[in-house]
């Protein structure tokens, strides 16, 4: 079960991440916790009001933590009312961890001996870059900006980069999936390293993501001996043109079949995900959503009401 799922009135025990912890004291005089909370689907605000001053120091920002409680719906914010938390300092990333392991299995299928080269000596085990890309998130806001967002992105662009490649004629697989998981590797330098702190760095601004991920991949490139120029060209074209439009961002637009796959399958994750944002910050029972500028319109979920 995640937030998402929760409706008026529920217990629940969730494992949450604590995003934010603020000390207050009420009027009485007793000190209490307000928290924000949250898991890939959204974001709750709870209170701790009894037994603060043991799990204190454990709950910091960033914390692993279980949450009991009731939820309940206020007009504005949605709530645990009373909030008990037992610390997990051990937390393991569960999810990250089944991503990696899909992550090892897509690698071992691409066939290129050059590319499988360049994609160990970026997001192999122990690399420099791996638990950097293994952790960050995947964007500031609406684009699965949680811990581990990024490898959850890449991979699953890289995976229907895959599947869609064996139906179109004429795609070389293995660039495509090649330039799948490294199309957001910019964003390594683009956005600073706390996922539940994020925001742009001196360089992401500076810069932009994509000229940054080019830098990355083409050093990496240039220090691999014999690395096929055409291979490399092609998949740095899919590093900078992946956000499709030059008003996008991207310098050139897509010029090859790989490039175009991997913009139209990024551009399709993001666009789905926008209806994972607005659904779960619709009240419970409403169908429609107020116009989003992400979707040019507002978004219909036929099962809420029903649900």
């Amino acid at each position: 079960m995640c937030l998402r799922d929760l409706i008026d009135g529920q217990e629940c025990e969730l494992v949450l991440v604590l995003r934010a912890r603020e000390v207050r004291t009420a009027r009485d005089g007793t000190r209490f916790l307000r928290l924000t909370l949250g898991d890939r689907s959204g974001t709750i605000s709870g209170v701790m009001r009894e037994g603060i001053d043991q799990v204190e120091d454990a709950c910091r920002p960033g914390a692993v933590v279980r949450v009991g409680g009731v939820y309940s719906r206020h007009p504005r914010v949605a709530s645990p009312e009373e909030t008990d938390l037992e610390a997990l300092l051990d937390g393991p990333l569960h999810g990250a961890d089944q991503l990696e392991a899909d992550l090892r299995e897509l690698v071992a299928t691409v066939q290129c001996p050059h590319l499988r080269a360049l994609l160990d000596a970026l997001l192999g085990p122990g690399s420099e870059t791996w638990e950097h890309y293994r952790t960050a998130p995947a964007a500031k806001v609406f684009h699965q900006a949680y811990r581990h967002g990024l490898l959850e992105h890449s991979l699953s662009v890289a995976q229907g980069v895959s599947s869609m490649s064996a139906t179109f004629p004429g795609i070389d697989r293995d660039v495509a999936v090649s330039g799948a998981l490294l199309h957001d590797i910019g964003k390594l330098d683009a956005y600073t390293n706390d996922p539940l702190a994020i925001d742009m760095t001196a360089l992401g601004r500076l810069h932009g993501e994509i000229p940054l991920g080019y830098y990355r991949v083409r050093r990496a490139i240039e220090d691999l001996p014999g690395f096929p120029s055409r291979k490399a060209a092609a998949v740095l074209h899919i590093i900078l043109s992946h956000h499709g439009q030059l008003e996008h961002g991207s310098p050139v637009v897509p010029c090859t079949r790989e490039a175009t796959l991997v913009h139209m399958v990024d551009n399709l994750g993001g666009r789905l995900g926008s209806f994972d944002r607005i659904e779960k910050e619709l009240a419970a029972g409403v169908e429609w959503s107020g116009f989003d500028r992400a979707l040019s319109g507002s978004a219909w979920f036929a099962d809420r009401v029903a649900a």
